[in-house]
């Protein structure tokens, strides 16, 4: 187990540099068409501006915000990408290279905060912390943490097959709201059905 863990960290910590070219082709692979709609339900109906996105990656989610966020990723290659594909849709770029664990922002900045398929740096205190100050009163982060395939035809089978075996189904660990509760966030988590798969959507609100 430990070992699995260590390699895909490591895959992972390339796909986000050196592989960031490869990006779009895997997630669209691994998801079977389906990593948009994923990364679109990161965006739960009402949300207010302005938004940040942590780990922007190529820049997807910010395309269907329509320029009305910032992005912020530590990836330098994941950042001359995500400014690629805003300005080829006529989108002005606002990206930062930052890490979620030290954001160069005023407190109470934003009304949203989104991150999509983060790595573990979502659940350190130092992540939760930040996204509390920079959040406003009334404001909520959401994480999209987790999909699972449920499709019957034979390459969605293969795909979820493949989650299993990889470990990318597993649940959320046991007592994986502490560390937002300690900061005053309150916890909700929410299935988002979609019509061959299923999203797991973690709204943490600020009071």
């Amino acid at each position: 187990m430990r070992l699995r863990r260590a390699l895909l960290r490591l895959f992972f910590r390339h796909l986000y540099t050196t592989l960031a070219w490869s990006y779009d082709a895997i997630a669209y692979l691994v998801s079977v068409g389906q990593w948009a709609a994923w990364v679109r339900a990161a965006v739960p109906a009402g949300t207010a501006d302005p938004v940040l996105e942590i780990g922007h990656g190529p820049g997807h989610l910010l395309i269907e915000l329509g320029g009305r966020a910032i992005g912020v990723d530590p990836s330098r290659q994941m950042s001359r990408l995500a400014n690629r594909n805003l300005r080829r849709k006529e989108i002005e770029p606002r990206l930062v290279r930052a890490r979620a664990q030290a954001l160069p922002f005023r407190s109470a900045s934003f009304g949203c905060l989104v991150s999509t398929f983060p790595a573990e740096f979502i659940l350190e205190d130092r992540s939760i912390q930040e996204a509390w100050r920079v959040l406003r009163s009334g404001a909520s982060a959401v994480i999209v943490g987790n999909a699972q395939i449920r499709g019957r035809s034979l390459p969605d089978r293969i795909a979820a097959w493949l989650f299993r075996v990889t470990g990318q189904y597993a649940d959320l660990p046991p007592g994986w709201s502490e560390p937002f509760q300690r900061v005053g966030f309150q916890m909700a988590r929410e299935n988002v059905a979609l019509p061959r798969s299923d999203v797991i959507r973690i709204i943490a609100s600020k009071p």
